[in-house]
Order: C-alpha cells, then sequence, then structure tokens
C-alpha cells in the first residue's frame, strides 16, 4: 500500500482498494444494553445501575423488576484473552431481559416507558 486519499488506497498495481476502518473494541452494558469502550465500561456500570434503582424505584409496584445480575465472564483458556463477542452477546440478552412486555400489544419497553406507550395502546377489540 502506497498512497491514501480520502477514504481509498491504492496498492503496488495501482488497484483502488477501500480503506478499511477499524472501530475500537466496545463492550454492551448488561443493564442498558448501549456500547461502551473497554477501558469507559467499568465506569458507566456503577452510574448506570445506581439510575436504575432510582428509576426502578419510582415505578409501580406491579412494574418494579428484581436487580439485573451481571452475566459471569469467561476466560477462554487455550487463546488467552476474553471473548467480547461472547461477553457482548450475554450483555445483550441480559439487557433485553430487562424489557417488560405490554398487556395489550405484546411489544417490550424499559419498565419506565412503558407507562408512557400504555397511554396510547388501546385493547384490541373483539369482532
Amino acid at each position: 500500500m502506497y498512497s491514501t486519499q480520502e477514504n481509498y488506497v491504492w496498492d503496488k498495481h495501482f488497484s483502488v482498494l477501500p480503506l478499511v476502518i477499524r472501530r475500537p473494541p466496545t463492550i454492551i452494558c448488561y443493564i442498558c444494553g448501549r456500547e461502551y469502550g473497554t477501558m469507559s465500561i467499568s465506569i458507566h456500570e456503577p452510574q448506570c445501575l445506581k439510575k436504575w434503582h432510582n428509576e426502578n424505584n419510582l415505578l409501580p409496584k406491579e412494574f418494579r423488576r428484581p436487580e439485573p445480575k451481571k452475566p459471569e465472564v469467561r476466560n477462554i483458556a487455550a487463546k488467552g484473552y476474553y471473548d467480547l463477542d461472547g461477553i457482548n452477546e450475554t450483555d445483550w440478552t441480559s439487557a433485553q431481559s430487562q424489557l417488560v412486555p405490554c398487556d395489550n400489544c405484546g411489544r417490550t419497553f424499559l419498565p419506565d416507558r412503558l407507562a408512557v406507550h400504555q397511554r396510547s395502546c388501546k385493547p384490541k377489540q373483539a369482532k
């Protein structure tokens, strides 16, 4: 690879190749489901859990959920590093399990958003 211009790279045969931009590794928060950098996730999680408790305590008792549990992190000994894809998959599943289904339509929402949704969601009329 000899030269770059904007989003393309020219190789030694003067072929134009798209420039591959690697994203930094991220980890999904097991509480909210958002992506954070590997260095900032340890800062985010305690704050997110605190926010989760505050919001959960404001909900009516029938909508309150048990505290989300952090999924177990498994080190892949043969490779000697953490499997970020595996961690992200379990964290995403954990975040999705925090969603509450609407009794009328079955869609899932964060508990604090369910009350807003239910104001406009009407039960289906029997024909």
